[in-house]
């Protein structure tokens, strides 16, 4: 009798432990409470090596901090300095976003830059390996998923080429997202002279308790001139030969000028946290040499509320329009209550899911939020041609894309790296690619949507708990 009183009162300690700890954050208590109660002699253990709360940067804290905000500050004077000739041209300063933008913690907005889009996994990996093979300084190369098929090997041979060729290979990979990536892949670039690192290795995070952060960015970056970033990770899939998707839809980006030094900084800073190399030398800040007139913003997040706070600054600022592609749609509440006050204010709001999931209990998450949606009057749809994993967010005339997606590990738990484009040519490009994605897909009606089986429902309501884990 005793020891169930024990153990009742251990199993109450830890409910209220994890009230206490996640007061602020009630939907996450909430779903962590249901662990506990389904699993409950491990779910607290669970809990104490996952949810620990990641002090973002803490390791650039310490006393070598100072290269890097020395090294900022110096980025900054640089892009003001190509910008004071350009604010006469510079209309979206009239933009209500635009106070929001500056009290952002990230980067300042860049001028002189080009863009370009790719929609196909071909033509953006074609794009990447071309650039690669012209390196004649430095190579970079940071993702969250890098597989050891045709694709991977591609890259591998040509990285392991340019290394012997005296090029310094710089080559990040995440320790989850990567981790069936083979010992003997990283020994081949390893013993070719490719510097090699693990982004939170899945072990040492365990036991650190950061197991739950990981660094979805997906970048090149080659001699500091020309930068690519996006929504495509290196992998066979990622080109549609994957039969469970077929056509795979994705957007990505190449960019020349000003805003490839942050994206730069970005991977340098997250090579620092693996290798703890500062890495400031000149060389890999070139001067840029693009004539173009593009103004363009990285912002880059950590595990706290950057992008949460960027995207739901779009959909409030926004005066006619928020089109939203995404291949997981878990928002907050705040984005919730924001979508449907858009759209009950006029604002014409569209939602582009995939109709086919890769991630099931994440696609049930999603569904759980549509039937709300689709009262208060926001437009769903969901693709067919294939898998959508385009990540993009049109507010009025600007367009945030990159590697995050509209969940809540994309929010507050992962590394990302996410660009607003203000150019008029870029932001018509991607509208024109958000409607050519609409004529291939099927809008979901409400009355349609509520004939749903009760089994669907449960299995929504039951992915929905446990959301604030995606």
């Amino acid at each position: 009798m005793l020891w169930i009183i024990l153990v009742l009162l251990l199993f109450i300690v830890q409910i209220a432990s994890i009230i206490i700890i996640e007061y602020r954050q009630s939907n996450k208590a909430i779903a962590w409470l249901i662990i506990l109660f389904i699993f409950p002699p491990l779910g607290f253990l669970f809990y104490y090596f996952v949810a620990k709360e990641y002090s973002c940067y803490r390791t650039l804290r310490r006393k070598k901090n100072k290269h890097w905000a020395q090294l900022k500050a110096g980025l900054i004077a640089r892009c003001k300095q190509r910008t004071k000739n350009m604010h006469e041209t510079a209309n979206w300063r009239e933009n209500n976003m635009h106070a929001s933008l500056k009290n952002i913690p990230s980067v300042p907005i860049t001028a002189c830059n080009e863009t370009t889009v790719y929609t196909e996994g071909e033509e953006a990996f074609e794009a990447m390996l071309e650039s690669i093979s012209k390196a004649e300084h430095h190579i970079h190369i940071e993702f969250y998923i890098i597989r050891d098929d045709r694709l991977g090997t591609r890259f591998e041979r040509l990285l392991i080429q340019k290394a012997q060729e005296g090029i310094k290979v710089r080559f990040l990979y995440d320790g989850i997202g990567s981790r069936r990536l083979g010992k003997a892949y990283l020994k081949r670039l390893h013993d070719a002279g490719v510097e090699t690192g693990c982004f939170f290795p899945p072990l040492k995070t365990f036991f650190d308790k950061r197991l739950n952060y990981r660094n979805h960015r997906k970048i090149v970056v080659v001699d500091g001139k020309i930068g690519f970033f996006g929504g495509l990770n290196i992998g066979d899939e990622y080109m549609g030969k994957a039969s469970k998707f077929g056509y795979w839809r994705d957007t990505h980006f190449s960019l020349k000028g000003d805003a490839v030094l942050w994206i730069q900084y970005t991977f340098l800073i997250d090579w620092f946290l693996v290798k703890e190399q500062i890495i400031t030398e000149s060389a890999y800040y070139p001067v840029q040499d693009s004539q173009g007139r593009e103004w363009v913003q990285i912002v880059k997040s950590g595990p706290d509320e950057t992008i949460l706070e960027l995207i739901f600054s779009l959909i409030v600022s926004a005066k006619k329009r928020i089109y939203i592609e995404t291949p997981y749609f878990v928002p907050d509440p705040g984005v919730l209550l924001a979508l449907k006050t858009a759209v009950v204010s006029g604002i014409d709001v569209r939602i582009i899911i995939p109709s086919v999931p890769d991630k099931k209990l994440v696609y049930y998450a999603s569904l759980s939020y549509v039937k709300e949606l689709l009262k208060a009057g926001v437009r769903f749809y969901c693709y067919q041609k294939g898998f959508i994993h385009a990540k993009v967010i049109i507010s009025d005339d600007l367009v945030c894309s990159g590697s995050s997606n509209m969940d809540m590990r994309s929010f507050c738990g992962q590394f990302e790296l996410n660009a607003l484009f203000f150019d008029g040519k870029v932001v018509n490009r991607l509208v024109q690619d958000f409607y050519r994605d609409l004529s291939v897909s099927n809008e979901m009606l409400l009355s349609e949507f509520e004939k749903r089986f009760t089994f669907q429902k449960l299995k929504e309501v039951f992915a929905r708990l446990l959301s604030p884990f995606f």
